[in-house]
């Protein structure tokens, strides 16, 4: 499996359920790496959504507690067993996790790749991503040039599991 992940400099991802910015050259890039495939999510990312549609043109997973919670275009799961045997059908390459971070941390022992956009910023946060430059298990493969959103200077970063 692979997952997307937007992080500032000191890890985190997000403040008060929501994310902090939104780079367009990194939404083409998830468009990009996701139409045709799976894509892994919880139901806040889910809610999002703008017109409260799903991802055209993917196989959008849903992992939810709630029983009664249903979305047009979508696959509900509830539990992590559950996905896992979901996804079993698919190929491991094809299937992208795209958050929220209790999918992030139940989903990162099965994910291989893991490719961060990084922000060069520090923002107010309350939720976090595991810190790949500390994990044993992972080690960053590529990194391209530094780009710049208005005042934002990012990269986008590659990690692999360490086989």
């Amino acid at each position: 499996m692979n997952m997307i992940v937007t992080v500032d400099k000191n890890w985190a991802i997000g403040n008060k359920g929501r994310s902090f910015v939104s780079i367009p050259e990194n939404e083409q890039m998830l468009r990009a790496d996701t139409t045709g495939k799976v894509v892994v999510m919880s139901k806040n990312v889910a809610e999002h959504f703008p017109g409260g549609y799903s991802y055209q043109d993917r196989i959008n997973v849903i992992l939810t507690k709630d029983m009664n919670y249903t979305k047009k275009g979508a696959v509900m799961v509830h539990s992590l067993e559950e996905l896992l045997d979901y996804v079993k059908k698919y190929n491991t390459e094809s299937v992208y996790v795209i958050g929220g971070v209790g999918i992030f941390r139940q989903l990162l022992p099965y994910c291989d790749i893991i490719d961060v956009t990084y922000i060069d910023y520090e923002y107010e946060a309350d939720t976090h991503f595991a810190n790949l430059d500390e994990d044993e298990h992972f080690r960053m493969t590529e990194e391209s040039d530094e780009r710049t959103y208005f005042d934002l200077e990012y990269v986008f970063r590659r990690y692999e599991r360490n086989k």
